[in-house]
């Protein structure tokens, strides 16, 4: 898909309207984006909308895949416009049952199920924030989230396993995205951050290597030792040996 592809012709928008409780097909890109758009003028800026007030009944699928490196793709190809990118990031939505872990696209009208490699957030920045005398680590996605770090939203290390992500063998992943899979190290620890409505965000490595900078690294009983400090607590992270 390219990005003609990724725009949305002002002579083929489609008219996508609720009535009634009647759910509307939103399974396609542009009529997707479109009542996004339309509903997003309502809000004051990078709302997030009442996502667990809505429950529709409709569910619907899309070739739609958040990889591992964060890159969103739709049809097989690369979504390069990030407008849109963060439009569709604002109703992502996490539902878990059975030990599965399912994500969606969510409206009050239908529930658009879409596949996602790893974490549906990726945090490309991380600063120091000074607020009434207290220092905070604030760290932003590249879809607009800002999250402090606190006791609610921690820094967490885990294993990043392909086999772990919520594909199955014959779930239509393409031969690229395969590939890459098996790019990725089976024991790669990575590190994570909760940012809302249980999603979680992959902190990206470079962002990482700063917040290592920004913290304090020790050394104890052959563990090294990251201590992070935001809103005056202070936050341990064991890293990795290797």
């Amino acid at each position: 898909m390219n990005d003609d592809k990724n725009e949305v012709d002002t002579n083929q928008k489609k008219s996508v309207k609720a009535s009634n409780g009647r759910a509307s097909n939103l399974n396609d890109i542009d009529a997707l984006s479109q009542y996004l758009k339309s509903e997003a003028g309502a809000r004051e800026g990078r709302a997030i909308p009442p996502l667990e007030k809505w429950h529709p009944e409709h569910v619907a699928d899309m070739d739609f895949v958040i990889k591992a490196n964060g890159e969103w793709w739709h049809e097989g190809g690369k979504m390069t416009r990030e407008s849109l990118v963060s439009l569709f990031a604002t109703i992502l939505w996490k539902e878990e049952s059975n030990g599965v872990t399912e994500y969606f696209l969510k409206t009050p009208m239908q529930k658009i199920r879409i596949q996602v490699e790893d974490a549906p957030l990726l945090v490309n920045d991380v600063g120091i924030v000074e607020e009434e005398g207290n220092r905070w680590l604030e760290f932003t996605t590249t879809t607009g989230d800002v999250v402090r770090l606190d006791d609610a939203h921690r820094v967490i290390l885990k294993a990043y396993n392909p086999k772990e992500s919520n594909h199955t063998a014959d779930d239509g992943i393409s031969a690229n995205t395969k590939n890459d899979l098996k790019e990725v190290d089976q024991s790669q620890v990575r590190p994570y951050i909760l940012v809302r409505n249980g999603l979680m965000a992959l902190i990206g490595r470079n962002t990482f290597y700063h917040l290592a900078e920004i913290g304090e690294l020790t050394e104890k009983d052959g563990e090294t030792i990251l201590t992070l400090q935001s809103g005056g607590q202070y936050y341990p992270l064991s890293m990795p040996t290797n």
